[in-house]
């Protein structure tokens, strides 16, 4: 009896050998990856700085700058002010504060990229 048991052990076992691999998807497959090259052209954008004084701070977020010569600027939205140390400046900027503005020209396009409290 003992002989039977032990052959239908033996049967049960090889058979879960053989099925086991297939049940958990460890069959002999192979993947192969192939990367190719992207190159990407794009002109650097030119920064420029030109100073100004600060003419108001709206509660909007919104920075107006008198520049020192004709017209003014206008940032909006946070993120773009700082301080000499490179701190972001998280507090509202005085009426007559010296700023520089940095703009990124890339083309024709010329947008402020940020702004220095002095």
């Amino acid at each position: 009896m003992e002989g039977i048991i032990m052959k239908k052990l033996l049967i049960i076992t090889t058979c879960c050998a053989f099925i086991a691999p297939l049940a958990f998807g460890q069959g002999s497959q192979t993947a192969t990856v192939t990367e190719q090259a992207v190159t990407v052209q794009g002109r650097t954008p030119v920064i420029t700085v030109e100073g100004g004084e600060v003419a108001s701070y709206q509660p909007a977020k919104t920075l107006v700058v008198h520049n020192q010569g004709p017209g003014q600027y206008l940032l909006q939205g946070r993120g773009h002010v700082f301080n000499s140390r490179g701190e972001r400046v998280l507090s509202a900027v005085r009426p007559g504060t010296r700023v520089h503005v940095y703009f990124a020209k890339n083309g024709s396009a010329r947008t402020i990229d940020h702004v220095v409290v002095d």
